[in-house]
């Protein structure tokens, strides 16, 4: 029953964003396709493992919610004319393939585009539009976002509430807005798109290192970006970003799903096309001029890209890349970063330094890889007993299984 109902929900995890983009659009309601969407959940973990699993499941899932959809839409005390206009709506999906298939009047393959744009609207603080979006569009819960944000369940269970209920208040538009106006929402969109590619290449939870649906819904994403805004250095930079980063995802696990760090990994396994097309991008983009920071973190990506083997990386260049990037986009993450490129041409010592400045500050002292990078460089440094001491706390903040095993195993051999 127990392998049922896990089987159940990683296929729910899988397809929760596109059929919950799908119910939005057919509802206006976050929190109705919501619950819709949570009963079809119960009802499957009820009916599969006693009548076994259908032959269409994301089908079946789609159509289930859209019916628990329209029955808590007759419930409702509402106006007859918008019950009647929106019950009409919801029976004429009535088939599975209306559920499934792209919404025949949307461009660009089906709703969740449309769903960030919603999300991403000027009316919505910049961080309620990133985290509405990761837990609309990728399903992710509150403690997984909220760790991302360096915040409290409870404050970003808070924001996400208020989110949804002024898109109902204000009649915010469910659709993907005008040329005049995609700038104006260009930011936070991109945003949201690298943080279900972040989701995806490295797991914030869980047991898996890797969703590789999110990586590929994030890359997806990042072409239509491309085609929607094809001048704009930052939306290619996004892309370029991505598939140079995502080409390294099988090489950054073993066969068992451990983690490999970059400097230990099998280049030969990198994806020699998602290089190729991240590479023609990337100089696309570059070409286009005014470098902000995605694209910036392309660059980066293509000199690591570049480098055969791992002695041969360029990371002179990287800190200068990091700089440019500290001056667009200054923060204790950037900062981190570039002390690790730092450490690499000046000496764990000088990293270290740098390093030791950002714990000081404070600002990421619940970050796992400010304490995961500064337990590296003190293990570099033969600082056994404060690497141990780093490193235990690295392994308590980290949300994923294999990160966490990772950290306990390089722990497990300095007490050796």
């Amino acid at each position: 029953m127990d392998d049922a109902r896990r089987e159940i929900e990683a296929l729910f995890r899988q397809e929760y964003g596109r059929i919950l983009a799908t119910l939005i659009r057919l509802s206006r309601d976050f929190e109705l396709a919501e619950e819709a969407l949570q009963d079809a959940l119960a009802t499957a973990c009820e009916r599969w493992p006693a009548e076994g699993t259908p032959d269409r499941p994301a089908a079946w899932i789609a159509t289930t919610a859209r019916n628990r959809l329209l029955d808590r839409v007759r419930r409702r005390r509402v106006g007859e004319g918008k019950l009647a206009d929106l019950a009409r709506s919801l029976e004429e999906t009535d088939q599975e393939d209306d559920m499934v298939a792209p919404a025949q009047d949307f461009p660009h393959g089906d709703d969740r585009l449309r769903l960030i744009f919603t999300c991403c609207h000027p009316a919505l603080a910049h961080e309620a539009q990133v985290a509405l979006t990761l837990n609309t569009l990728c399903g992710l819960s509150v403690p997984e976002i909220a760790r991302a944000f360096l915040l409290k369940d409870q404050t970003l269970a808070q924001r996400l509430v208020r989110a949804k209920r002024k898109i109902r208040a204000a009649g915010i538009p469910y659709e993907v807005p005008a040329p005049a106006l995609l700038l104006q929402r260009l930011p936070a969109v991109l945003a949201v798109v690298y943080l279900v590619f972040n989701e995806g290449y490295s797991a914030s939870s869980g047991d898996d290192l890797v969703r590789r649906e999110l990586t590929r819904e994030a890359i997806r994403l990042g072409r239509v970006l491309v085609e929607l805004m094809p001048g704009e250095p930052e939306v290619s930079g996004l892309l370029a970003l991505m598939l140079l980063q995502g080409s390294r995802s099988e090489a950054r696990q073993t066969a068992e799903g451990e983690l490999v760090l970059l400097a230990d990994q099998d280049r030969s396994r990198w994806d020699a096309r998602a290089l190729e097309e991240g590479r023609r991008v990337l100089e696309a983009a570059l070409r286009l001029g005014r470098p902000g920071p995605f694209l910036l973190q392309a660059a980066i990506a293509g000199v690591h890209a570049d480098a055969r083997r791992p002695e041969e990386t360029d990371w002179r260049q990287i800190v200068g890349l990091y700089d440019a990037l500290m001056t667009a986009t200054p923060s204790p993450v950037v900062a981190l970063n570039r002390a690790v490129a730092v450490a690499m041409v000046e000496g764990p010592g000088r990293g270290l330094a740098e390093v030791d400045a950002l714990a000081a500050a404070g600002e990421l002292d619940g970050y796992v890889y400010l304490h995961a990078t500064r337990a590296d460089l003190l293990r570099r440094l033969e600082r056994r007993e404060e690497a141990r001491e780093a490193y235990a706390r690295a392994a308590a903040l980290a949300g994923n299984g294999k990160e966490r095993s990772f950290l306990l195993r390089r722990l497990e051999e300095l007490n050796v």
